[in-house]
């Protein structure tokens, strides 16, 4: 074990995968680490745990500093009380409270320097929405949570690809009006700042796609390239930054594209997200940048039509501790 400090491994929506993949996270990792600690209820682990035929002892502890001690022989637990008992597939709304409440524990934890990260399973943002939950996902409610000001970054990090969405969860029909020159620099500020102290990059190389096809083809199909992302390109150069664009997306991730750039900056949603889960499914991991603390989570939703089965892959997960360990590792060092 490398780690001084466990990670925060929130339980998500109860009624999902997230908690078989607990399971098997710990089935993969209690040899070699990294560390973490499952804030989740104890019960719903050890009935998943016998359910599914996994052997993953479970333990109790009252403080996450106890679980380096605990991890190689039993998955370490701070148990949460559940509104109701879950049932894998079956969404209910009593159980939002604990899932919220599990995210909110592992920032206060973590910012209080007790665990070394957040790393989060999936939550079922509907079911959230449906009880009071005010943010479109766990990004928004994280930079809340933070409470300094942060402006949050989604990254989508694989082996072989990390794109950075400038927009996020809103209808394609509104990307236009949101991009702006301003908010792309912020964007492309943060990347490059989290890709040298988090991922270790003394000079990272940005590529930043149009929002157009062609990138507006000079203006002929659509202006906003030229008017809003070149300037952006522009002055992120200008701050030494090594960015280029804006560039025709559907070159832009092939795998000798690929080879040319750190991250990809992307217009909107799907031009980020889609080439990512399609090079590398199981492995990417999605990272919130810009915040006073590591978080990682699994690029992949509830699954409930397979809750419970024990056919999910641990994969992601997996990849989202190891990756949040060696940020929070990289963060330690360099202060």
């Amino acid at each position: 074990m490398t780690m001084a400090l466990p990670l925060a491994l929130t339980m998500g929506e109860p009624a999902g995968i997230g908690g078989e993949l607990t399971l098997m996270a710990w089935q993969a990792l209690h040899t070699r680490g990294p560390v973490f600690v499952a804030i989740d209820n104890a019960a719903r682990l050890r009935a998943m745990a016998t359910s599914l035929g996994l052997d993953v002892p479970i333990t109790v502890v009252s403080d996450a500093g106890e679980a380096p001690d605990v991890f190689s022989r039993a998955l370490p637990v701070l148990d949460r009380p559940l509104g109701t008992p879950s049932i894998p597939g079956t969404l209910d709304g009593r159980n939002a409270a604990a899932a919220i409440g599990a995210i909110a524990d592992a920032v206060s934890l973590t910012m209080a320097g007790t665990t070394a990260a957040v790393v989060t399973n999936p939550i079922h943002k509907a079911t959230l929405k449906g009880e009071g939950f005010a943010h479109p996902g766990h990004t928004e409610f994280l930079a809340e949570l933070a409470g300094d000001g942060s402006i949050p970054v989604m990254m989508l990090a694989g082996p072989e690809l990390r794109v950075v969405p400038v927009t996020v969860h809103i209808p394609l029909r509104a990307v236009p009006q949101a991009l702006t020159t301003e908010r792309i620099v912020t964007v492309g500020r943060i990347t490059a700042q989290a890709l040298k102290r988090d991922f270790g990059l003394a000079a990272p190389r940005l590529f930043i796609a149009g929002l157009n096809p062609h990138a507006g083809e000079g203006g002929m199909l659509g202006a906003e390239d030229d008017a809003v992302i070149a300037p952006a390109v522009a002055a992120l150069c200008a701050e030494g930054i090594d960015a280029t664009g804006p560039l025709s997306a559907d070159t832009m991730f092939h795998a000798a594209a690929r080879t040319r750039y750190d991250a990809a900056l992307c217009m909107y949603h799907d031009q980020a997200l889609i080439p990512i889960k399609t090079i590398g499914f199981d492995e990417a991991v999605n990272v919130t940048l810009g915040l006073p603390f590591v978080r990682t989570s699994p690029d992949h939703g509830t699954a409930l039509d397979i809750a419970g089965t024990g056919k999910a892959s641990p994969a992601s997960l997996i990849a989202s501790l190891e990756l949040a360990a060696a940020m929070a590792g990289r963060r330690r060092e360099h202060g």
